[in-house]
C-alpha cells in the first residue's frame, strides 16, 4: 500500500472574505476533508488559513478557497507549501490576529 502524500499550507486570503462567514465555511469544509489546523480574521481584513493533511485534500480546500462562500468575493491568494509538523489535533477556528 502506497503512503500517502502529507503537506502543509499557509493560505493568505484576500478581497471581500471578512463578514461573509469565510471563517466557519472554510473550517466545515477543512473538517469534511479530514484536514487539521485553522483559519482566522487578520486585522488587515484579509483571512489567513493553515491547515495540514494529504496533499490532494488540501489542493481541493485550495479550490474552494478561491471561490469562497456565496457572499464573499476572493481577488488574490498567496500560497506557501511546506512539509506537514504533525502539531494539529484538529481543524478549528481561530480568533486573534
Amino acid at each position: 500500500m502506497a503512503e500517502v502524500a502529507k503537506a502543509r499550507v499557509h493560505l493568505e486570503i484576500r478581497g471581500r472574505v471578512q463578514g461573509v462567514f469565510f471563517r466557519a465555511e472554510t473550517a466545515d469544509q477543512a473538517v469534511a476533508l479530514g484536514l487539521k489546523g485553522w483559519v482566522r480574521n487578520r486585522r488587515d481584513g484579509s483571512v489567513e488559513v493553515v491547515a495540514e493533511g494529504e496533499k490532494d485534500r488540501i489542493e481541493q480546500l485550495l479550490a474552494w478557497c478561491r471561490q469562497g462562500p456565496t457572499l464573499a468575493r476572493v481577488s488574490e491568494i498567496a500560497v506557501e507549501w511546506f512539509p506537514a509538523t504533525g502539531e494539529f489535533h484538529e481543524f478549528r477556528v481561530a480568533y486573534s490576529a
